[in-house]
């Protein structure tokens, strides 16, 4: 149906005195003697648009004023005193009625409440604002790559191999639970497959294969993690943002790294000013200012032995005891990136036991040539390295994890014919969300989180 949007109502002053079509949703209302007001958002902006309705028209008002409703609204865009524009409403059409029990009712309710209801919880201001912040945070990393001759890739969902070698994938079957088969390998060369598949916990491994060819690849999409783990930080299904490098070291993936994160803080800071005093306003006080300081300060570097010292030191009791060669949890994470350096670090060279089997081994023999990116409030957001380039040294090492190279034939003939310095990094797209936003819960900036026991 013909119409414009709400944004363009607020943001176009040549619409001033005309006649306009506009459509949404009832967020509030309110009926007087001689006038009626409703609050009208259709998703495309954070603030609503006042409809005013002269009661002495003949303009049927007994659904129209009830929250939840649908409506379009023709009228005059006109000058108001309490907000920029609002519409003098000429004609109503009712397009889906809201009955009583409708569960938006109050102005306010909890992140827990909302939880319980993903396919309402859009309607509300919070999920307005982090939804329209997630879509041009997308956009901005889409952009940063494609202005810097990255291929954007799709890797595959389903895979025959465990990037991160944890175990934690998903199985893929179409036969399910079945007693006829003798043992695993008759039940697997009877699937769809015909080999155990499974769902992915990364594109690297096929990013490489195409960074291989193309030099430098991202990769912009779904990622799953059978994890057993119900925090605030971890959803079975995330989105993965993975570049890979050919012709790079460790510095370089640092370098990438860092410009990119700020540029999308900035494209936000920039397109999204509403939004973001609305998060600073009723999420984290201090936000905006926390986000400037990022894009104009450079990033801290930490080596990781440097970073288990500063633990060691700390006149603080952490919950997991500290020694080198343990992985860092969050609440280290924090403490380096808040109370340390209190902004963004990125903490290199792990020891190789805690990382994983395609990255660099560095000339100790004891650590490998990775990189975390820590941010305040968070904790890690990016896990990078340079990755093993030496055909031998990665067999060695997955050797020694007692993996089935058999799985890995594409990935290690990349160390045979040509193979280059190469690095990349996996950032957690709903991490940089909640950083961005101040939004605590990783459930909050996802349109349909999948959990622990919990999947609809």
């Amino acid at each position: 149906m013909k119409h414009i949007d709400i944004k363009e109502v607020f943001t176009n002053p040549a619409l001033i005195n005309k006649t306009v079509t506009v459509c949404g949703w009832v967020r509030t209302s309110r009926d007087s003697k001689n006038v009626a007001f409703i609050e009208l958002n259709d998703g495309t902006s954070l603030k609503h648009l006042q409809i005013v309705i002269d009661k002495a028209s003949d303009i049927a008002l007994d659904q129209a004023l009830k929250l939840g409703t649908s409506l379009k609204v023709t009228g005059t865009v006109v000058e108001a005193r309490q907000a920029a524009v609002e519409i003098n409403a000429t004609e109503i059409e009712v397009l889906g009625t809201c009955p009583p029990e409708y569960p938006l009712q109050k102005k306010r309710h909890t992140l827990e409440f909302l939880r319980t209801m993903p396919h309402l919880r859009g309607r509300t201001n919070t999920f307005n604002a982090v939804f329209r912040v997630r879509s041009v945070m997308a956009e901005a990393i889409h952009s940063f790559f494609q202005s810097k001759n990255y291929v954007y890739v799709n890797t595959p969902l389903i895979t025959g191999s465990d990037c991160e070698g944890a175990g934690e994938m998903f199985q893929v079957t179409t036969i399910g639970y079945n007693t006829e088969y003798k043992n695993e390998e008759e039940y697997y060369s009877n699937d769809f497959f015909g080999k155990k598949a499974g769902l992915s916990v990364s594109g690297q491994l096929e990013g490489e294969v195409a960074a291989m060819a193309f030099g430098k690849i991202y990769t912009f999409g779904p990622s799953f993690r059978a994890e057993n783990s119900n925090t605030p930080k971890h959803v079975a299904e995330f989105w993965h943002v993975e570049p890979e490098i050919a012709f790079a070291e460790l510095p370089d993936v640092i370098e990438i790294a860092e410009e990119m994160i700020k540029t999308v803080v900035k494209t936000v800071l920039d397109k999204c000013p509403d939004e973001m005093k609305f998060f600073d306003t009723h999420f984290e006080n201090g936000l905006i200012e926390k986000l400037q300081n990022l894009i104009s300060n450079d990033f801290a570097v930490c080596d990781y032995t440097e970073a288990i010292e500063l633990l060691k030191k700390a006149d603080k009791e952490f919950v997991y005891p500290v020694e080198w060669g343990c992985d860092l949890q969050t609440e280290h994470e924090r403490y380096i990136s808040e109370e340390v350096f209190n902004k963004a670090v990125f903490v290199t060279n792990y020891p190789k036991e805690i990382k994983s089997f395609y990255m660099k081994q560095n000339p100790d023999g004891k650590t490998v040539a990775a990189v975390d990116l820590l941010v305040p409030g968070v904790g890690e957001i990016i896990g990078g390295s340079e990755r093993e380039a030496d055909y031998d040294k990665l067999v060695a090492a997955m050797n020694e994890r007692n993996m089935n190279l058999d799985l890995y034939t594409d990935y290690l003939e990349l160390r045979k014919f040509g193979s280059v310095p190469h690095g990349g990094f996996g950032l957690g797209f709903e991490r940089l969300i909640m950083y961005v936003t101040g939004v605590s819960n990783i459930r909050d900036v996802i349109l349909y989180p999948r959990t622990v026991g919990n999947v609809r």
